[in-house]
């Protein structure tokens, strides 16, 4: 009772905030996204994305070596496709050559004890930019599930230490296991998107990969028949059930900010880790409104990130990553 108990006490210096900090951000939280491309000397920075890059396998080495240096140890694999070897079935994603193979067996050479996640998706491979295959104008769930299952395959054999299912088809984490079981990748983990909201923020990242649906007449104009409706609360927790029972390791929620209730919802109803995709439309607003010094980039940074973890999070993927732990130390 006051004046007995005087909650600024515990605020008055930054040495006893620091002590009584209930949530601290290390370089342990975060999951590096990484996007890859065919070629030699190429670092491209993502226009919608200030600071961000794309890099060709040879920079990708000294990229994942620079990350391990500054203590972060856990990156994510995106790759961007060239044209002519997109289709409708994803047929480049199972080539043991691709480039996605190449790129998990460049970082493990790079920094053996990198631990590797692989995005499992058939958008960057798609012609139509979809996450399955199209058929009548719709996107065909369990063929789909068949390829994403041999796409996570191709992706153990070259070294991944756990694949990252992004597409959202009912059962895809059964057939991906199942098919890992009875190939002998018996520690072959995996992180399934599992509450992956339809979400107006993921425009950056389709720059990123030229990912994006293509405006056909036969082709879905967006990804709402798999996605989740951003306006439902409880879907995501039997989605994310679902997934647990059917073998995921790790579940995610995406995007991150506008969706910390999500978060703290499956945190509380789960006993698997949770880990949170902080997406490219939130680093791109951050970035654009420093830039016009609307806001302080480093301080808001800072306090998103907190905020992911404060709800939750054990593992944050984010673009910010190299940004924070260079600021941390």
């Amino acid at each position: 009772m006051y004046p007995l108990r005087r909650n600024r006490r515990l605020r008055t210096s930054e040495t006893i905030r620091s002590l009584v900090r209930e949530t601290i951000l290390s370089p342990k939280d975060f999951l590096v996204p990484l996007f890859v491309v065919e070629g030699k000397g190429i670092k491209e920075e993502i226009a919608s994305m200030p600071n961000y890059y794309r890099y060709s396998l040879d920079l990708l080495a000294h990229e994942v070596k620079e990350l391990a240096s500054l203590g972060l140890r856990s990156v994510l694999l995106f790759v961007k496709v060239p044209e002519k070897l997109k289709d409708n079935t994803g047929k480049e994603a199972l080539n043991a050559a691709g480039l996605m193979q190449r790129a998990i067996k460049t970082v493990k050479d790079a920094v053996p004890d990198m631990l590797v996640m692989t995005d499992v998706a058939l958008d960057p491979y798609s012609q139509f930019g979809h996450d399955g295959i199209v058929s009548e104008g719709s996107i065909v769930n369990d063929d789909t599930n068949a390829v994403l299952a041999e796409m996570a395959l191709s992706h153990a054999k070259a070294g991944a230490d756990f694949v990252a299912p992004s597409d959202m088809m009912d059962g895809r984490i059964f057939e991906i296991r199942s098919l890992l079981e009875d190939e002998g990748f018996h520690d072959t983990g995996i992180m399934s998107y599992s509450a992956k909201y339809a979400s107006a923020f993921y425009g950056p990242f389709r720059d990123a990969l030229d990912s994006a649906p293509v405006n056909l007449q036969h082709v879905p104009k967006d990804k709402q028949t798999y996605q989740m409706d951003p306006a439902n609360r409880k879907e995501a927790i039997k989605e994310t059930l679902m997934d647990i029972q059917e073998g995921a390791d790790i579940v995610m929620v995406k995007p991150g900010l506008c969706y910390l209730d999500i978060v703290r919802d499956i945190r509380e109803a789960v006993d698997v880790p949770v880990a949170v995709y902080q997406v490219s439309g939130e680093y791109a607003m951050v970035k654009a409104a420093a830039q016009k010094g609307w806001l302080d980039h480093d301080a808001v940074m800072l306090e998103q990130l907190t905020a992911i973890k404060r709800a939750g999070a054990q593992v944050i993927a984010s673009y910010f990553a190299k940004d924070v732990v260079k600021l941390l130390s």
